[in-house]
Formats: C-alpha cells, sequence, structure tokens
C-alpha cells in the first residue's frame, strides 16, 4: 500500500468509527417514510457531481409536491465511504437515500473501507458521466500523445489532480497510464473534495493535468481556460465535442455511473416505496431536460437488474483498483 493511499485508510477508519457511534443509535429510530420527510445523504462536499444529483432529486421531488419535506445531508469523506458508513446503520430507515457510484467502490478497495454496497439496498442507477482529462489551454502537453510521453519518460513530473483516492478520476488516470507502458504506482496524484478545487488547481498552476466528470469541466472547456484530452466513454456521447480514448488508438473506457441507495433492513414496501419515488422523478421533463443539460446518459435501472449491475460492477472495479495497485 503506498503512502498516500495508506494516510487516507487511516483517515477513513477513525472517522468511521464515529460515524458509527452515532448512527447506530439513531438508525434504530425507524423513519416516517418516504412521503413524509424524505432525507437524502450525499456522501461528498457541495459542488460535485454527486451534490448535483442530490439536489436536483430534492428539486424534482419538491416541485412535484412528491414529498411533504426534503432534506439533503453533506457527508464528505473517504470517497464516499464515511457516508456509506452512516447508512449502513440506519437500519430499516425507509425515509433516506444515499448517492453512490463508481466513485464509492474504487474508493472501498483503497482506503480498506469495513462498509462496501453489500451493506446497503440498492435502488435506482440513474444515469453514467464520463471522465474527461483536461490540461490548462497554454499547456506544452497539447494532445493526449504528449501526456502519453510525459507519463512514459517521467511519471512523478506530471501533477494529476481529481477526485478522492482510488475513485473513478484516479482510476482513469491509472488506466491511461498503464495503457501508455508507463508504472501506475509513480502516478503523482493529488485528491480533492470536490471538482470546483481541481478547476482551482489548474487555473492557478499547481495541476499539470485534471480529471473529472465532462459537467465539472464544460464550462473552462467551452470558455478556452483548458483543453480537452480524451472522454472515457465507449463511444463518441452526442453534445460533448470531445474525442473518446478509443478514438486515438487507447483502449481505455471507465463509466462513472450514478445512482442511488438506501439503509439495508428495509420491507418489501419500504424498497417498492423508493423505487417507485425515484421512477416518478425519473420521469418528469425537468429530469430530463437534466440530463441533457448535464450531458449525463440516461441510463435508469432498478430492481434486480439494478441489483446486479452493483455485484458485477463491485467485481469489475475491485479487479481494477487491485491491477493498478490501490488496493
Amino acid at each position: 500500500m503506498r503512502p498516500l493511499v495508506r494516510v487516507a485508510a487511516i483517515a477513513a477508519t477513525v472517522a468511521l468509527v464515529g460515524v458509527a457511534v452515532v448512527d447506530v443509535v439513531t438508525g434504530a429510530e425507524g423513519g416516517s417514510g418516504p412521503r413524509d420527510r424524505l432525507n437524502i445523504t450525499v456522501p461528498a462536499a457541495p459542488g460535485g457531481g454527486w451534490d448535483s444529483v442530490g439536489r436536483e432529486i430534492q428539486s424534482v421531488v419538491d416541485d412535484k409536491g412528491y414529498v411533504n419535506t426534503t432534506e439533503v445531508l453533506n457527508v464528505p469523506g473517504a470517497g464516499g465511504s464515511i457516508g456509506l458508513a452512516r447508512v449502513a446503520n440506519q437500519v430499516g430507515r425507509g425515509d433516506t437515500l444515499m448517492m453512490t457510484g463508481t466513485v464509492m467502490m474504487g474508493s472501498i478497495v483503497a482506503t480498506g473501507a469495513p462498509n462496501d454496497l453489500t451493506d446497503v439496498t440498492p435502488i435506482a442507477r440513474l444515469a453514467n458521466d464520463y471522465g474527461v482529462v483536461v490540461v490548462p489551454a497554454d499547456s506544452p502537453i497539447k494532445n493526449l500523445d504528449d501526456l502519453l510521453d510525459r507519463w512514459r519518460a517521467d511519471p512523478r513530473s506530471v501533477a494529476v489532480g481529481g477526485g478522492s483516492v482510488g475513485g473513478t478520476d484516479h482510476l482513469l488516470a491509472g488506466m491511461l497510464m498503464d495503457e501508455a507502458g508507463a508504472d501506475p504506482g509513480g502516478l503523482n496524484y493529488i485528491p480533492y473534495a470536490g471538482g470546483g478545487e481541481a478547476v482551482a488547481g489548474l487555473l492557478n498552476g499547481s495541476l499539470d493535468v485534471g480529471v473529472s466528470g465532462y459537467d465539472e469541466f464544460a464550462a473552462q472547456i467551452e470558455s478556452g481556460e483548458v483543453r480537452a484530452l480524451g472522454l472515457s466513454a465507449a463511444e463518441p456521447v452526442d453534445g460533448i465535442d470531445v474525442p473518446t480514448f478509443r478514438q486515438q488508438n487507447v483502449d481505455v473506457e471507465l463509466a462513472n455511473w450514478r445512482g442511488v441507495v438506501a439503509p439495508p433492513g428495509l420491507s418489501d414496501e419500504q424498497r417498492t416505496e423508493l423505487e417507485n419515488l425515484l421512477k416518478q422523478v425519473h420521469g418528469t421533463e425537468q429530469w430530463q431536460n437534466t440530463l441533457k443539460t448535464q450531458e449525463w446518459e440516461d441510463t435508469f435501472l432498478t430492481g434486480e437488474p439494478f441489483e446486479r449491475f452493483v455485484e458485477r460492477e463491485t467485481t469489475r472495479i475491485t479487479e481494477i483498483s487491485e491491477e493498478l495497485g490501490l488496493a
């Protein structure tokens, strides 16, 4: 385990103990049901992708009157593992949802978190987001080949900023290094709590390369402040004028799926009610417009198919993390 990952794992463990002590007590209280009060846990700082999804769900249910009261609670830390521990201890709470996705799966492996997605109840996959690799507009790195060449020559000379350790951004950078023939263990990766901080790092010169979801960098790409080198989608995405890595003969593809889970120990009725609520949200014009605006691919899925998807993705992301030396 490299020093950066070891430090993250220790910090996560300390924080998780505190969360467990609090929520093992509060979880037993039970919830009043999602139609009365819906609690949305965002396991990240405000301003990032999970926060955007959580607050958009809140906006839809509030505007449509699907729920009497909603609350969004940000619980950042350890790539979502601290928020996951909180929700995993809220057994039987049928009024609670938590944002999750690929980022959390990778962080669970990297930090050695005590909980994973088998400890909560899968509710729905909402959409896929794709990562983009960018550099400042004045960077000597002009294209993807330049970046790969820099990594081959001196991996540590390239400061790469993105989300949490083991998250999608970290995995994507490691996969690109591996494809280039460079040692991913030499990746000079700087994790940030939110996408806004990575943007600031690029613009103030402290980062050479930024990795995040396309929507995080879209404004800066369009304004010309940063230059996009490639997109992590398997195929070109309508509305995103960035070539995929595969279009550039680099066999790397990684989707950052975004979804929601609930606490464990729910009855069939509680789970169905939460799934029905998300189906209502998905069916609104407001949500469909959000998908288009944010450049998210609609991959809505519930029930057993979503549960099987989570199982498959857990295996795949774990394997990728181990291959890159993040476990």
